[in-house]
């Protein structure tokens, strides 16, 4: 069970979703994959990243990782110094003001 202050890993992938869309990514299957071992938090780096997506999809290239980490922090939800952990309640209350701003 979730505590008050916390948002399920449903609702962070659907903000991220939504947050990629917007900036014009297509969302593929790999796209979908890689979002998902990044917010289980267990990985620290994107070769881990590599290593536990190509279990899942042999397919899948250490270039697709770079470049969905690269689109995530241009998209604001990953920072450098926290590289691998997406910030869902941070991002979620700055795009919050942002719509209230232009409203």
């Amino acid at each position: 069970m979730e505590g008050a202050g916390t948002v399920s890993l449903e609702t962070k992938e659907a903000f991220i979703i939504q947050e990629l869309k917007r900036n014009g990514c297509r969302i593929t299957m790999q796209r979908k994959l890689l979002l998902e071992i990044i917010l289980s938090d267990e990985c620290s780096c994107c070769k881990e990243i590599y290593y536990r997506a190509s279990k899942r999809d042999p397919a899948i290239g250490m270039a697709t990782v770079y470049r969905m980490v690269k689109t995530l922090e241009e998209a604001g939800l990953i920072q450098r110094k926290n590289m691998y952990h997406i910030d869902c309640e941070k991002a979620m209350k700055a795009r919050k003001d942002e719509d209230c701003a232009m409203a």
